[in-house]
């Protein structure tokens, strides 16, 4: 039987439930962070400029490194790194997959930080050469994306060469024994090849197509933590504007955490860019085109619309 008493105590209790403050969000002990070798996240760890934006929110960084990207989204798509930097190609093949994974920023690249390389004394001399040859790349990278988009301009198929998909390392001993008879990399391993092997660049990505890189997160991250991912770009970007006015900086970081050349670095530091920014119309519909060109050839199991797995960053917002 329901009596005043009850009745009472109920309208009490919700009232007192209504009027109490509304909780904290609940915070990550931890912000994992997936990064690859180059870039100027060396500089960005040694001036420990995250961890310093973090600390008053009680939440510590770690740094996990991968020699690509692919391996690096499989990591945050299963919740084991929540946010990292990665080229354009490796999205498109996780989000084909059903990766957990979105976008939330982006570097536009002046396109000088990837190439297809051959050995200096190769008769290749164009793209359209390529036909019947042995081509290294990174399965997924945004190497891939650059072969391909190299061999559509050239009026090439797929099938017109012999794939040979390598991790970077593999690349380059085959690279210079000779087994393969061009590469298509990134920097700092371009910039090395060149200073060490006098590789000779037959395309930049500029010759070929408007590339891009990006911040992905994990999608339950950004759904829990949209402020922290927000505060994330935002230092990213600071540190993106200090980078671009600091590259001898930039180059010493990189060079004395990974034991490069300096001089390889210094070459790749003064071709990049490394200025983050919103996902635009622009850089969605060339991520667009990328896929449709990797649909179109197979590459990935089904189409995927790249606008369904965009987070919306409003700097200063």
């Amino acid at each position: 039987m329901i009596t005043r008493r009850h009745i009472l105590a109920t309208t009490l209790l919700l009232a007192t439930s209504l009027a109490a403050p509304a909780r904290a969000e609940d915070k990550p002990a931890e912000i994992r962070i997936g990064t690859q070798k180059g870039g100027f996240f060396p500089a960005v760890r040694q001036r420990q400029t995250l961890e310093n934006a973090f600390k008053p929110l009680g939440i510590e960084i770690k740094w996990v490194d991968f020699q690509f990207g692919p391996p690096l989204l499989e990591a945050i798509n299963v919740g084991s790194v929540d946010f990292g930097y990665v080229g354009d190609s490796p999205p498109i093949f996780a989000q084909a997959g059903g990766a957990k994974i979105r976008y939330v920023a982006a570097v536009k690249s002046d396109g000088n930080t990837q190439a297809i390389i051959v050995p200096k004394d190769s008769a290749i001399k164009t793209l359209a050469d390529l036909k019947g040859k042995r081509v290294a790349f990174g399965k997924g990278s945004s190497a891939h994306n650059l072969l391909v988009a190299a061999l559509e301009k050239a009026g090439l198929s797929w099938s017109d060469i012999t794939p040979a998909p390598l991790a970077p390392a593999d690349a380059t001993a085959a690279f210079v024994k000779g087994s393969v008879d061009a590469w298509s990399i990134w920097d700092p391993y371009l910039a090395l090849a060149e200073l060490k092997e006098n590789a000779r660049v037959i395309a930049f990505d500029k010759d070929v197509h408007k590339p891009n890189a990006f911040y992905i997160a994990n999608t339950d991250f950004v759904e829990k933590y949209p402020a922290l991912v927000a505060k994330l770009n935002t230092t990213f970007a600071s540190e993106g504007v200090w980078a671009n006015q600091h590259h001898e900086d930039v180059a010493k970081a990189q060079a004395g955490a990974t034991g490069v050349d300096i001089e390889a670095v210094r070459r790749f530091v003064d071709r990049s860019n490394f200025r983050v920014v919103p996902l635009d119309a622009e850089i969605v519909a060339s991520q667009q085109a990328v896929a449709d060109r990797f649909a179109k050839l197979g590459l990935i199991p089904k189409p995927v619309n790249i606008s369904d797995i965009v987070w919306k960053w409003t700097p200063g917002s």
